[in-house]
């Protein structure tokens, strides 16, 4: 199983120098990937409640970077690592634009982007970006189309419900061919099913594996239906640890507990099959340095296993 970990893109690190720490770090350590969130807003009182943490948006949200301008900063201080958006909220902005941003961003890191899209929980910020929250689900399958027609043609059109593209020469082309890997964050049966028959893979966030697995089954038996080969898909797991001093009941893991409680969660995630885990110690208090050093002993501790 490869292991990544999260940029600091959000509050108090998101500098020049958190990041740059952060990534030169992972990649000396030997994490294989590097993360980062999407926020538009932090509404002093959000339209919908935060789909996790007692509903309260984090503090750390207030103070959020562009993923992409991010992850390219980050891809002009590595050299390895594979760059990842977990997730990027890809219906913010029209699909012409983001095919060019994705495209350059892999030719610019050498072919190390993994686009991790998602559809956001928040009203307010489609609000805000002039994007109606109904219709999400359409609104993500014509992106999609956009992105592949991008990517596979030199010369393409597009003529949708939603969007028209007129004739055009698509010059500049991924590095990764025919584009970089697309996978979705989505946990409802609709979204299970577009992953297995659309996607290239599955954004989960860390839950009792038995119920995860579960869920990656539904996923390839929808590939298997759609005549793709289920082999190819691949999950990359969230894990947002909420670190406490002393062990907890394992029926708050993996909600809560101890580094080493996470590090026998990784431990066993890998042995259920997960292909990749990431991990945000953004999420629990920490300075800069004590990040760092989480990383290094979570990396240590799951590699040791």
């Amino acid at each position: 199983m490869q292991l990544g970990l999260a940029l600091p893109t959000f509050g108090p690190d998101a500098r020049p120098e958190g990041l740059l720490r952060v990534c030169r770090t992972a990649e000396e350590m030997g994490y294989d990937s590097l993360w980062t969130g999407d926020r538009v807003l932090a509404p002093l009182v959000p339209g919908a409640p935060y789909p996790s943490g007692g509903g309260v948006m984090p503090r750390a949200y207030e103070n959020h970077m562009d993923p992409l301008v991010a992850l390219t900063f980050v891809a002009s201080h590595t050299t390895r690592v594979r760059l990842g958006t977990s997730t990027l909220n890809g219906l913010w902005q029209p699909p012409i634009m983001l095919a060019r941003s994705l495209t350059t961003l892999d030719v610019l890191s050498r072919g190390r982007l993994v686009v991790g899209l998602g559809l956001g929980w928040m009203p307010d910020e489609y609000t805000a970006v002039a994007v109606p929250w109904e219709g999400r689900g359409p609104r993500l399958d014509e992106t999609l189309d956009v992105l592949e027609e991008y990517w596979a043609n030199d010369v393409f059109a597009h003529e949708g419900p939603l969007f028209t593209i007129p004739e055009t020469v698509v010059g500049l082309k991924p590095a990764q061919r025919p584009g970089p890997p697309v996978l979705l964050a989505a946990f409802s049966p609709g979204g299970l099913r577009r992953i297995g028959r659309r996607f290239g893979g599955w954004l989960p966030v860390a839950m009792p594996l038995p119920y995860l697995m579960g869920m990656w089954d539904t996923i390839l038996k929808e590939a298997v239906e759609a005549e793709r080969d289920p082999s190819t898909l691949r999950m990359a797991l969230r894990v947002n640890p909420q670190l406490t001093e002393s062990r907890t009941d394992p029926g708050q893991m993996p909600r809560k507990g101890t580094l080493t409680q996470y590090i026998d969660y990784a431990r066993a995630a890998a042995e259920a099959g997960v292909h990749e885990l990431f991990v945000d110690f953004g999420q629990t208090t920490a300075t800069l340095a004590e990040r760092v050093d989480l990383a290094g002993r979570f990396l240590d501790g799951v590699r040791a296993g």
